[in-house]
């Protein structure tokens, strides 16, 4: 029970220092240190709240609150196959970056993963956890996926603030063509259907790390079902 709550505890330390360096206080502390001096803070607290995350992760309760059936399982992966085509098409072209040719990115139609969502690397974090979360329900397991699923939402909700901020008009003409939540801008009509296939190297290198890490995963998990088969 102490192992659980110290869990829940690094847990919100990890998530709330992201949280608050990455928005309110970044300005403030890179003013106070500089860019570098505020990006070896900014590690070194990850660094220190991810560990304590993991210590406290690995004497937590292991037990199982609910069993998934094995439908779960298997709807999960499928989920997981979304998640991992978002998360590799969000490193090309994605104006969310902070790099100078952002407001440029910022201009162009959305296409591939971002007419989807225009934060598909924060939502592919959050499915991941809305996946741990329908599986495998112990509360080591529910503690840790709901961290990351709130510091993905939130996250974005702060990128979107921060971004109208820098960028200005060129961000809020992007947040006009895409949506926040995944396929809400096609079936609105605002990005085009046409132009929402991900493209090759969003499809195949995300095919290619849902299968690495599904085979990786599933043998130790116990994973009923045809992924056990992996």
């Amino acid at each position: 029970m102490i192992a659980t709550v110290s869990l829940a505890l690094a847990t919100i330390a990890f998530v709330g220092t992201h949280l608050a360096m990455s928005h309110p206080y970044r300005g403030r502390l890179i003013g106070q240190m500089g860019e570098a001096g505020f990006r070896l803070l900014y590690s070194l607290v990850a660094f220190v709240t991810l560990g304590l995350m993991i210590w406290a992760y690995q004497d937590a309760e292991p037990w199982p609150l609910w069993t998934a059936p094995d439908w779960a399982w298997n709807v999960g992966s499928a989920i997981m196959l979304l998640a991992s085509i978002l998360l590799v098409g969000s490193f090309m072209g994605n104006p969310a970056f902070p790099h100078p040719g952002a407001a440029k990115l910022a201009v162009k139609p959305a296409r591939g993963v971002f007419a989807v969502t225009r934060h598909p690397m924060n939502w592919s974090f959050a499915l991941w956890s809305v996946v741990h979360i329908l599986v495998y329900g112990s509360p080591r397991n529910l503690i840790v996926a709901a961290g990351i699923l709130v510091l993905a939402l939130a996250g974005s909700i702060g990128q979107d603030a921060k971004k109208r901020s820098t960028l200005g008009q060129s961000w809020r003409d992007w947040e006009g063509r895409t949506s926040f939540v995944p396929f809400a801008a096609l079936f609105s009509g605002r990005a085009k259907w046409n132009a929402a296939f991900p493209g090759a190297i969003a499809i195949g290198g995300g095919a290619l790390l849902w299968l690495a890490v599904t085979s990786l995963h599933a043998p130790t998990a116990s994973v009923p079902g045809w992924l056990g088969l992996l």
